[in-house]
């Protein structure tokens, strides 16, 4: 159910009260009627843009989850700032801030960077190692989640007592995996770069509806303290005089 819109006869005859010029006489039906049909459907269209979608909000903190229990502190603060903006374009939508849009539209750009890097880094592309501590900043040497628990693996400890300063270590052997970890991270990246595309168009139609609005709102004076549809009344003695002449 939508919010009832202003309808433009209603902004008229507001604004012809707030500068003591009120006007009895109506505004033509057609345009009343168009102006009002016009301006609700652009109300109710843009209100039904604000209905959250759950796949795609639940996407990063799926994604911050499982970095957070590999330990991968490069991508968790990536993470944290990516919900941080999407945060900031829901609220920008709900509350009507075009400029919060317009961060969010600009940040999609940077998210895709990002999760291609991520890709390549995972593909072993440019030079670039999947083993390396890059996105543990070399603070320690864990790798993805997903690299010991993914589909089918099975995880196994053999102990290293026999080897001197070694006592307390064990090897941990990953087999059977159905489907390597670094494909299940370029799948998880490449999802959040459909979504950051998605995102992005959306963001672009919800500015122009907001950019449409404020033309129509225009359109009558919507934020001109003095309305361009104004009509001069003269006084009413004025009005008997030139009825005796």
């Amino acid at each position: 159910m939508c919010k009832q819109a202003l309808c433009p006869t209603d902004l008229v005859h507001r604004q012809q009260i707030a500068v003591g010029t009120e006007s009895h006489l109506p505004l033509p039906q057609g345009f009343a009627q168009g102006a009002c049909q016009n301006l609700e459907n652009k109300h109710c269209g843009c209100r039904s843009c604000n209905s959250p979608r759950p796949p795609f909000q639940l996407a990063a903190l799926e994604r911050q989850v499982f970095d957070f229990l590999g330990y991968q502190w490069a991508p968790i603060l990536a993470n944290f700032l990516h919900i941080i903006i999407v945060i900031l374009g829901l609220f920008g939508t709900i509350q009507y801030r075009p400029r919060y849009i317009v961060v969010y539209a600009i940040w999609t750009a940077v998210w895709v960077t990002w999760n291609i890097f991520i890709i390549c880094f995972y593909l072993e592309v440019g030079g670039l190692s999947k083993d390396s501590e890059l996105l543990t900043f070399n603070i320690s040497r864990h790798q993805s989640w997903w690299s010991e628990n993914g589909p089918g693996c099975v995880r196994k400890e053999a102990s290293m007592s026999g080897i001197r300063g070694l006592d307390n270590h064990s090897y941990i052997s990953v087999i059977g995996c159905a489907l390597e970890y670094r494909y299940i991270e370029v799948m998880h990246s490449s999802f959040q770069i459909l979504i950051a595309l998605v995102g992005f168009v959306y963001a672009c139609y919800v500015v122009s509806v907001f950019t449409e609005e404020e033309d129509s709102f225009d359109f009558i004076g919507g934020f001109d303290p003095f309305p361009l549809y104004h009509v001069n009344e003269k006084p009413t003695n004025l009005l008997f005089k030139q009825t005796y002449l």
